[in-house]
C-alpha cells in the first residue's frame, strides 16, 4: 500500500512538468544598448529587437510587450497583429513576415520605441516577451521571454547647431520604414544602423519653400552652400573634398563607399564620433588630425553621394567613419 501511494505521488509530481516541455522557439537578442533620449517632446529608448527561428517550423510573431525586468507587472510598450509586423523587417531586407512567418533559421528586426511618461524613471534593464503562433500544426501558439540588457545610463552629448540662420527643417522619424534608422550595414563582421539618429536639415523660407525657382536645379535649393560647423570642440578624423555632385536632382545612385559624397568626420571624445554627408565638392575647409573650434566653418552644404536634394545629413555614431558605427542619440542645444 505504502509503495502504491509513493509511485501516485511520484506520478502526480511529474505530471505539470510534463505539460511544459520545452520547445525550440526565437533566439531574443538587443545587440545595441540605448540610452534615454528626448524625441519629439518626450524621453524614448531606441532600439532594436533581432528575432531568430531555431524552431524546425515557421513561425509568426504575433504580440510583444516590453517590460522593465524589475517591474514586469505592466508593459512598458505593446505591440500586436498588424502593428507589430509594421515594425518587423527580415534581416537584410526592408520586408516584413508575410502570412507564412519566419522559416527555421530566419532572422528578423524588430524595431522599438518606448515612450516613457514624463514623471517616470528610466529603468536598469529591459526585458521582452513575444508571443508567437507555428505556422503549421494548426496555429499553435508559444510564448517566450528574452532579449534582456542594461540600458545605457550614460547622457546624450550635447552639441551646438551645425548650421546658423534659418529656419531649417530638422527631419528625423524613428518609425519611418525606409528611413535611417531602419538601414543597417553589416561591415567588418557586425551589423550596425550608423544613422539611428541622423537627421537631414533642410532650409525653408517663410512661406515654407525650399527653393528659389526651378527646384530641379540643385544650386537653386535655399540651403545649398550654406556654411556647415563645427558642433563642438574636436579633431577632424576623416575627411573627403573631391565627391562630384549632380547639377540637377536626377542623382544616380553611388556605390556604398561613395554614398555619403564629400564628408568630414569629428571625434568628440569618449568614443563618440560626428558626421556631416553630402557637403559640396572642394568646400571642405579642415584636414585629418586638425583640431577645430565650436562654431568654425569646416564646409558647405551640398548634393553630392546619394542624395534626394541639397541638405545636410548629420549623425552622431561610435564609429570614426561615417558608416562604421552604432548610431547614438544627441542634443542640440539651444544656445
Amino acid at each position: 500500500m505504502i509503495r502504491f501511494l509513493l509511485v501516485m505521488l511520484l506520478v502526480c509530481l511529474w505530471t505539470p512538468a510534463s505539460a511544459s516541455t520545452p520547445r525550440q522557439s526565437f533566439d531574443l537578442q538587443v545587440p545595441w544598448a540605448p540610452m534615454a533620449v528626448m524625441v519629439d517632446g518626450h524621453r524614448q529608448l531606441v532600439y532594436e529587437l533581432h528575432v531568430t527561428n531555431y524552431a524546425g517550423v515557421s513561425l509568426l510573431p504575433s504580440a510583444l510587450d516590453v517590460l522593465d525586468a524589475d517591474a514586469t507587472e505592466k508593459p512598458l510598450a505593446s505591440w500586436a497583429g498588424p502593428a507589430l509586423v509594421a515594425r518587423m523587417a527580415i534581416a537584410g531586407t526592408d520586408k516584413s513576415p508575410g502570412a507564412e512567418g519566419l522559416a527555421a533559421g530566419m532572422q528578423a528586426v524588430i524595431y522599438v520605441e518606448v515612450v516613457l511618461p514624463a514623471d517616470a524613471r528610466v529603468p536598469r534593464r529591459l526585458i521582452h516577451r513575444l508571443a508567437y503562433r507555428t505556422i503549421s500544426h494548426e496555429g499553435e501558439p508559444g510564448e517566450v521571454t528574452g532579449g534582456a540588457f542594461a540600458v545605457d545610463r550614460r547622457a546624450p552629448v550635447s552639441l551646438a547647431p551645425p548650421l546658423r540662420g534659418g529656419p531649417w527643417v530638422a527631419i528625423y522619424d524613428a518609425s519611418v520604414p525606409r528611413g535611417h534608422r531602419r538601414v543597417m550595414f553589416a561591415l567588418d563582421g557586425r551589423a550596425r544602423i550608423p544613422a539611428r539618429f541622423a537627421i537631414d536639415w533642410f532650409k525653408l523660407d517663410r512661406r515654407g519653400h525650399h527653393a528659389r525657382a526651378n527646384a530641379q536645379v540643385a544650386r537653386n535649393w535655399l540651403g545649398y552652400g550654406e556654411d556647415v560647423l563645427a558642433v563642438a570642440d574636436a579633431t577632424v578624423v576623416a575627411t573627403r573634398n573631391d565627391y562630384p555632385e549632380s547639377k540637377t536632382l536626377k542623382n544616380p545612385r553611388h556605390p556604398l563607399d561613395e554614398g555619403s559624397g564629400n564628408f568630414v568626420s569629428l571625434a568628440l571624445g569618449d568614443g563618440r564620433y560626428a558626421h556631416y554627408e553630402h557637403l559640396q565638392p572642394g568646400s571642405v575647409r579642415v584636414h585629418v588630425g586638425e583640431h577645430v573650434h565650436r562654431g568654425e566653418v569646416i564646409g558647405a552644404l551640398g548634393f553630392s553621394g546619394d542624395s534626394t536634394g541639397p541638405h545636410l545629413h548629420f549623425h552622431v555614431s561610435d564609429g570614426a567613419a561615417p558608416l562604421a558605427g552604432e548610431g547614438l542619440p544627441f542634443v542640440i542645444a539651444s544656445s
